[in-house]
């Protein structure tokens, strides 16, 4: 009987950090209009959701993939498949198998243009118990606004 749950070499908060950092990367568009001069206040920062000359969302994806070694790699492209339907966790051998058809060398790039590639992630992930909000909740931390003043009398 297939192994339903697979033992991942993929640390689940490594995945979920390329899941974050995909979803940034995906949210970009191409710049519309470089030469445009108002002021970012004044258009509602829609600039942000562009990619810009010293954006570094890009080189920050990559540089969560590159460091993972070959197993962590056909793991993490094995659960975008997964999550994408192409296969299931019943056939997690033969999605690490054809992972291994796409290089090393082009692994990033290959991540980079399967669309909703986030989704995916996510979907396997859950698949697999693990929840994105546990994730952020302890790992991403967020401003607190400070209280307000109070006038002493």
């Amino acid at each position: 009987m297939p192994d339903l749950h697979p033992d991942l070499t993929l640390d689940p908060n490594k995945a979920y950090y390329i899941l974050l950092k995909a979803r940034e990367f995906d949210a970009k568009e191409e710049e519309t209009d470089p030469d445009e001069g108002s002021n970012a206040s004044d258009d509602k920062m829609v600039d942000v959701l562009e990619f810009q000359a010293d954006d570094s969302v890009e080189e920050e994806l990559s540089s969560a993939i590159r460091p993972l070694n070959v197993d962590e790699r056909l793991d993490l492209i094995a659960l975008i498949w997964i999550g994408r339907g192409d296969f299931s966790f019943a056939e997690w051998s033969e999605a690490r198998d054809a992972a291994r058809d796409i290089a090393p060398s082009r692994t990033i790039r290959y991540i980079r243009e399967i669309p909703l590639v986030s989704d995916y992630l996510e979907d396997a992930l859950s698949q697999l118990g693990y929840s994105l909000d546990d994730y952020l909740d302890t790992h991403v931390t967020l401003p607190v606004a400070p209280e307000p003043a109070t006038s002493a009398d």
